[in-house]
């Protein structure tokens, strides 16, 4: 046994190596490039603290962050064909989707949850932009007609925060159906006489912007939101021109009047409670329906 090769230069190296440090304990900001401890940019809500850029929010986060006390129901949505046209790219549609599923343990890109928003009764939709790039496929649709007609049941206000790429191409004129599918859906609410809000985050682009989510009665948006339906480039090749500082970021939509207002995500909350309460006083017959407290996490079924 050779003691300085079996026991003296391991004890070395482990003095002198430098031990690996797990990529997810630090977070990039896209926009000032600065490093952020990922705990720090969690509980400042995925904004940067440097200089203030919105990332990207997950589905979970957004609830808990606007439902009181982080406390509500989920809605089991309607189940859907998984895949109706037998598509197949590079690999099959059936595949990516038990790929997305098993990599955010959600049947699909939409979440519907019930709770109470500032003591007042609320249902959100919120899109998963990690399922799929939070594209509107049937299970989409189904979803936001599920999301309205718990809205009208329960005679609550529904918010959607939109976070999708677009329609789905795998599922074809299936996903483009979603378009008026979610415009009925939207109606309903409307026709109940109960609000319906949309914040608008980071991206929302294509048939969904082209459908539900510029239909609502007030439009929010998160700062420096990417909001549109072609892409910058694709616009600029058709009309051969150079497109102005800014275009289809939020602030710009706010100053050309396609949007109500622009809202930091620390004083999202404030708002949407303010909002609601504006809403519901004005309209008539509005009043609040008794509704036993929610557990967060729990399931009910939809209606």
């Amino acid at each position: 046994m050779n003691w300085l090769t079996n026991f003296v230069r391991p004890k070395i190296r482990a003095l002198v190596q430098r031990s690996e440090v797990p990529e997810n304990l630090w977070a990039k900001c896209p926009e000032c490039e600065q490093m952020i401890f990922h705990r720090e940019l969690a509980s400042n809500l995925n904004v940067c603290t440097h200089c203030g850029h919105h990332l990207r929010g997950g589905a979970k986060e957004r609830l808990d962050m606007v439902f009181d006390g982080a406390a509500y129901e989920t809605i089991e949505l309607p189940a859907v064909p998984n895949d109706p046209l037998r598509f197949r790219d590079r690999k099959r549609y059936a595949e990516r989707l038990k790929e997305a599923r098993a990599a955010t343990g959600r049947r699909d890109a939409l979440i519907v949850a019930q709770g109470r928003l500032g003591g007042a009764e609320a249902v959100i939709a919120v899109f998963d932009f990690s399922f799929l790039g939070g594209s509107m496929g049937a299970a989409v649709g189904e979803g936001l007609l599920a999301a309205a007609r718990r809205a009208v049941k329960i005679h609550a206000p529904l918010i959607v925060f939109p976070a999708s790429g677009g329609a789905r191409m795998q599922e074809g004129i299936v996903s483009l159906m979603q378009l008026p599918r979610s415009t009925i859906a939207v109606d309903e609410v409307k026709e109940a006489g109960l609000p319906y809000i949309v914040v608008l985050t980071d991206p929302t682009t294509g048939g969904v912007s082209a459908s539900f989510a510029m239909l609502g009665d007030i439009a929010i948006a998160e700062p420096g939101a990417v909001i549109g339906f072609a892409g910058a480039r694709v616009i600029e090749k058709t009309i051969r021109e150079q497109l102005p500082k800014g275009f289809q970021r939020a602030e710009y939509l706010l100053e050309h009047g396609m949007i109500d207002m622009v809202v930091h995500r620390h004083k999202l909350r404030e708002t949407l409670i303010r909002v609601i309460d504006l809403l519901t006083n004005r309209v008539a017959g509005m009043l609040p329906v008794p509704f036993a407290g929610p557990t967060a996490g729990a399931t009910i079924p939809a209606q």
